[in-house]
């Protein structure tokens, strides 16, 4: 029997893969609590927004998640398995038509909101 390159990838990170997060779907607005180290201390920083994009798949997929900050649009990128995410609150459910929402980069106040799924 002969196991080709994405079996074997597979196999390998398959204790890697994190099944402790909720399904992450564009639209959702979520809460992402991330560990980070300064010195010897570590600390959890929560940061809010909508996702409007997921990428890739198995071990390396990422999402990114916009927020705006003092009328200045942030955006971050985590790897869904990453061992600095604790962990991810979905806050609101979204219901968009696209799989990507860069068109909220454009848009500013109320224009940006995402409609509710109910």
């Amino acid at each position: 029997m002969s196991l080709n390159s994405t079996q074997i990838l597979e196999s390998l990170t398959k204790d890697q893969i994190r099944t402790d997060l909720p399904q992450l779907v564009v639209g959702n607005n979520v809460k992402v609590y991330q560990k980070i180290v300064e010195g010897k201390r570590t600390r959890t920083q929560m940061f809010e927004g909508t996702i409007i994009k997921i990428q890739g798949g198995g071990i390396s997929q990422t999402f990114t998640v916009r927020r705006l900050s003092y009328g200045v649009g942030v955006e971050k990128t985590w790897p869904v398995n990453s061992p600095n995410i604790e962990k991810i609150e979905v806050s609101r459910k979204g219901k968009v038509r696209r799989a990507k929402l860069f068109y909220i980069r454009d848009r500013v106040g109320k224009a940006t909101k995402v409609k509710e799924r109910i």
